[in-house]
């Protein structure tokens, strides 16, 4: 039996749910998700950066953003990968968390 396939658009849902507890936004709105990939087994793929390289919440963000892909249903592995390039720049940020922000 074919697994229905997981759509993009709900691991982007889920890491909607995480927030950075320094800054109080979620890590899809503040640019934190450099890309998103998944195969034919729903196996997940998620390419991110934090803010800074030397982030003190890195391991609580990580944590909570593979809890949050691992619990979609008909999911398989979720594999996040911690990148650097290209760097965070604020200009990453959503237009709604600009507004919410004030910037």
């Amino acid at each position: 039996m074919v697994m229905p396939k997981i759509a993009i658009a709900e691991v982007v849902m889920a890491l909607k749910g995480c927030v950075d507890p320094e800054i109080g936004i979620n890590i899809v709105d503040l640019g934190l998700i450099q890309g998103i990939d998944i195969d034919e087994s729903n196996n997940v793929k998620v390419k991110l950066t934090m803010t800074s390289p030397m982030c003190p919440v890195t391991s609580v963000i990580l944590a909570d953003a593979q809890l949050r892909v691992e619990h979609l249903h008909d999911i398989g592995n979720v594999d996040l990968d911690l990148v650097w390039d290209p760097a965070w720049t604020p200009e990453m940020i959503s237009e709604e968390a600009r507004m919410n922000m004030n910037i």
